[in-house]
């Protein structure tokens, strides 16, 4: 039995992001360019993302009913179609059963995945309770440690919460550019709330042509809120430490109307290059990029001082887990404790970069108290499962 171009996107997308360590929205995007049909791109995003969320309580059963070694292909076949039975409503149990095991040929381990498959198809799977860490870690899908930084944080009950909405899709949120005009008409369906329009349902951002004129970007409601809180007025002089991919730098821009300078600071090379194409296709002509290390660039556009500054540095990334369903199996304490020693450093090069009376902002996509490296008097902390869009921290000083 044929297997369908969807599930055969979803299976390679898995494969490469736990065998090759490719991130997982960027190997979607390279198998949904081989994808024609609109339902099929739906469908591979749905079953590649979900069994990614969902890879630490798919092997937990796989443990319980598996022994010995399987193949690596083997074991994101039956990952794929566990997910498909127990968390997916894809297309009935035996296309999810007989995708599966097609999937794991010319293996002899198909064997395995048809057993175990149709044993979950007939008496379901009892997942731990979530009254404590280690089963909520299990039965959400979580790595423990993370669990238990939200548990200490916030109480069992809003982590469970917050657990729960991290294995729900993203709401889709365009920003609309009034540096491009455009009428209300040409808009998809949605919800505007200022600048923001949160949709009614699946959009193709890349082949739209409001997209190509500048006059959209896809940017969550919580990272529109960082360059509001800046608050840039016409004619000053901003700075944005750690700048690419340019969201918030042309919403800068946006902001001061296109008057003023934004000096937009970025390390590495082709995403400085691909800022200042973000810059360009978005009218944003006050954005200055220059490509360098924010803790010790020096250009002759950082030699003045700055009315204000926005530190938006590398962080753990824990409020972003539904759009970046591999992060959480990618970060670990001690990468935390890296990065935290890198935003201390971004905020003390930031802090001189300001003129007297200046205004410095600081911004991580993270819930994580000990990434709140700045304590200002004005602080602000979304989170998914409360506030629907993704889990900022941003205060300003």
């Amino acid at each position: 039995m044929p297997v369908s171009p969807a599930r055969t996107a979803a299976f390679t997308v898995v494969r490469r992001v736990f065998e090759g360590g490719a991130y997982a929205d960027r190997a979607l995007r390279k198998e949904l360019e081989r994808l024609e049909d609109p339902r099929d791109r739906a469908l591979a995003k749905r079953l590649a993302f979900g069994t990614v969320q969902r890879k630490g309580t798919l092997d937990w059963v796989v443990g319980r009913m598996t022994k010995g070694h399987l193949e690596h292909q083997v074991r994101t076949a039956l990952w794929l179609g566990l997910y498909e039975l127990l968390f997916s409503d894809s297309g009935g149990e035996h296309a999810a059963v007989s995708a599966a095991v097609e999937l794991a040929k010319p293996s002899a381990g198909h064997k395995v995945v048809n057993a175990v498959l149709r044993r979950v198809a007939r008496e379901g799977v009892e997942l731990p309770d979530d009254v404590h860490p280690a089963g909520a870690a299990i039965r959400h899908s979580h790595p423990e440690w993370i669990v238990r930084l939200w548990w200490n944080q916030l109480g069992a009950e809003e982590t469970r919460a917050l657990l729960a909405a991290d294995n729900e899709p993203a709401e889709s949120v365009l920003r609309i550019n009034p540096l491009v005009p455009v009428a209300e008409s040409e808009l998809p369906p949605g919800r505007r709330e200022g600048d923001a329009l949160v949709l009614d349902g699946p959009f193709d951002l890349g082949g739209s042509a409001l997209f190509a004129r500048g006059a959209i970007l896809a940017q969550s409601r919580a990272a529109q809120g960082v360059a509001r809180m800046v608050d840039p007025q016409p004619g000053e002089r901003i700075l944005d430490l750690c700048a690419a991919p340019g969201g918030k730098t042309t919403h800068l821009a946006a902001l001061m109307g296109g008057e003023g300078a934004v000096v937009a600071v970025e390390r590495h090379a082709g995403r400085a290059a691909a800022l200042e194409q973000t810059a360009r296709r978005m009218a944003a002509h006050n954005v200055v990029v220059v490509c360098g290390d924010g803790r010790t660039v020096n250009a002759p556009e950082l030699e003045e001082p700055f009315d204000r500054v926005l530190v938006d540095p590398p962080c753990s990334g824990l409020g972003t887990l539904r759009s970046h369903p591999d992060l959480r199996w990618r970060m670990t304490p001690e990468l935390v404790d890296r990065l935290i020693e890198e935003q201390d450093a971004l905020v003390a090069a930031a802090r001189a970069r300001l003129r007297p009376g200046g205004v410095l902002v600081y911004s991580t996509c993270t819930i994580n108290p000990a990434e709140e490296r700045v304590r200002g008097e004005v602080r602000e902390q979304t989170l998914p499962h409360r506030d629907g869009t993704d889990g900022f921290y941003t205060a300003r000083e």
